[in-house]
């Protein structure tokens, strides 16, 4: 059961990062795409933006891939788990904690799901687990 809740974990985690990076990079789902986002971080003073943009957008994006795979969870999970680290110290701790307000709830909920899968491992329904890759 351990097993089927960290796949569980792994998917819903994934699907999310997917999601968001491809509206940083590709403007999908109504997102910004990169000049957008780079807009977003130049006012935010994060330079240089477009590289950062793309940055986070691959972190989110491929990082979010790796997750729902089981795959380099470890790599994975330190990434989402810095660039919602980011996020919440960027744009969302002087909003207060609840989403509805802009605050890091969400972000907070992220990075705890991404603490988990890095301290418990992808379990065995995994590309790590397939390739004995266990940490």
């Amino acid at each position: 059961m351990v097993d089927l809740a960290l796949l569980v974990l792994r998917l819903v985690l994934g699907v999310i990062f997917v999601a968001h990076g491809a509206q940083k990079l590709f403007g999908s789902f109504g997102g910004p795409g990169l000049k957008g986002t780079a807009g977003f971080f130049e006012q935010l003073g994060i330079r240089p933006s477009y590289p950062m943009a793309v940055v986070v957008g691959a972190v989110e994006f491929f990082g979010g891939i790796l997750a729902a795979l089981g795959f380099l969870t470890p790599v994975a999970a330190v990434g989402l788990i810095l660039v919602m680290l980011g996020a919440i110290l960027t744009v969302h701790l002087r909003n207060g904690f609840f989403n509805q307000n802009g605050g890091y709830e969400f972000n907070l909920t992220l990075i705890g799901v991404a603490l988990a899968l890095l301290l418990a491992g992808a379990g065995s329904y995994s590309l790590d687990a397939a390739f004995g890759l266990f940490w």
